[in-house]
């Protein structure tokens, strides 16, 4: 690399972009992006984001933190790949999306509002408690995020794949009562623990 070409990296190497690198996964492939559309063009939901993968790098690269962490975009994401197989640069950008939304929301600062950052926290707060998912739980918890009307509303709307999940047993009716989860629910619980400490102290959210 030019001696000219690496005073105009520096120069747009902002320190939003050093933080992206720093506490995202694959953060750092970020300035790799040449801004071709092709991820955007790739994905199956690229009508609905606010802003496209692409343009999410290069708010990044602008300095545009809190437009950035703060949007709806990155929860758009499905895990599809389809953008990571057809880039012609070969950047992880699915990684990248997920990463963004879990640094916003372990900063606080995602949307709160958003279904599918709603959905992660009520996933993650059933299987972390016991080691395993508690589907009765889960569902519920899912269907009544809204308030009790809005549950029942819900219940009733998928009432008959209630049903069938429960014929075939795939669906426990006790499970409000049993405690299921794994043996040592102790060890997971420090496991975890420790994993957060580990990953606060490596990226200085501690």
């Amino acid at each position: 690399m030019s001696d000219k070409n690496a005073e105009i990296m520096q120069k747009y190497h902002n320190d939003f972009l050093k933080e992206v690198e720093a506490n995202v996964e694959e953060g750092d492939s970020v300035s790799m992006c040449m801004q071709c559309g092709v991820c955007s063009g790739s994905c199956p939901l690229g009508d609905a984001w606010e802003h496209p993968p692409q343009e999410i790098f290069m708010m990044i690269r602008a300095g545009k933190r809190e437009v950035v962490l703060t949007s709806d975009s990155m929860w758009m994401c499905t895990s599809c790949y389809s953008c990571i197989v057809r880039c012609p640069s070969g950047l992880p950008v699915t990684h990248i999306m997920h990463g963004l939304a879990n640094y916003a929301n372990r900063l606080d600062i995602a949307p709160k509002m958003n279904p599918t950052r709603r959905f992660a926290k009520i996933f993650w707060d059933n299987i972390a408690k016991t080691g395993r998912v508690n589907e009765l739980k889960l569902s519920l918890g899912l269907y009544f995020m809204d308030g009790f009307t809005g549950g029942i509303k819900n219940s009733l709307a998928m009432k008959e794949v209630g049903l069938g999940l429960l014929k075939s047993g795939r669906l426990d009716a006790m499970g409000l009562f049993k405690p299921g989860g794994i043996k040592d629910k102790t060890g997971l619980q420090k496991a975890l623990k420790k994993a957060r400490e580990i990953e606060d102290a490596r990226k200085g959210l501690s």
